[in-house]
């Protein structure tokens, strides 16, 4: 059975997901989605569990879901993966806001993915969904075998993610949700970057963004 765990951190209370397989022995391989902040924190608390750091993924290059990954790249030596289209940001600390912040931070992905590609990391397969608006290269990670979404800020709980900041683009966004989102199985469990989970079903009937 695949499981998710979260721990919410940084600045603006970010949700930093990890997802394995409960049935592993000894110590079990994750996957880390959003590494906001605080790498070495991160790496000793899924240690201090019994996890073990197979590849760490990202939405997108905000800094607020990115100011994690160099250390916690460095401690486990897992690969960073990241859409394709989001190499601009994640490299400009301009681009990705983190200069705003007093926090300027670049960092360049082990493995850039394309749209409707599907990895498997840690024994889990996971399709790439392109998701543009947010930031160019927005993307969300769809788990078919768990019925999962990790949706980044693409998509909230009745609320979409902003779209004023460097490459972001209002209209794009709501494309993106109801063409590439909204197909999914209503039941599809939806999680956030910022807020509680969500599903597919719920956002389609009551998200005044997208309805």
């Amino acid at each position: 059975m695949i499981k998710i765990g979260r721990i919410v951190i940084g600045a603006v209370q970010t949700n930093c997901y990890f997802l394995y397989r409960e049935e592993q022995e000894g110590e079990r391989d994750v996957i880390v989605f959003d590494p906001a902040d605080l790498g070495q924190y991160l790496f000793d608390k899924l240690k201090e569990k019994g996890f073990r750091v197979a590849g760490i993924c990202l939405t997108h290059g905000h800094f607020d879901h990115i100011f994690g990954t160099g250390k916690l790249r460095e401690l486990s030596g897992a690969k960073l993966y990241a859409y394709e289209q989001e190499e601009e940001l994640l490299t400009s600390a301009a681009r990705n806001c983190s200069d705003q912040v007093g926090r300027p931070y670049e960092v360049d992905a082990d493995v850039y993915l394309r749209d409707e590609e599907e990895i498997t990391i840690a024994g889990i397969t996971m399709k790439v969904i392109a998701t543009p608006g947010h930031t160019k290269g927005s993307c969300c990670y769809y788990v078919r075998e768990a019925g999962m979404l990790i949706c980044g800020d693409t998509l909230f709980q009745e609320s979409v993610g902003r779209a004023d900041l460097p490459t972001g683009n209002e209209g794009t966004l709501i494309r993106s949700i109801r063409e590439r989102l909204f197909p999914l199985p209503d039941e599809t469990v939806c999680y956030p970057g910022h807020g509680d989970q969500t599903t597919i079903g719920h956002e389609k009937q009551y998200n005044p963004f997208c309805c």
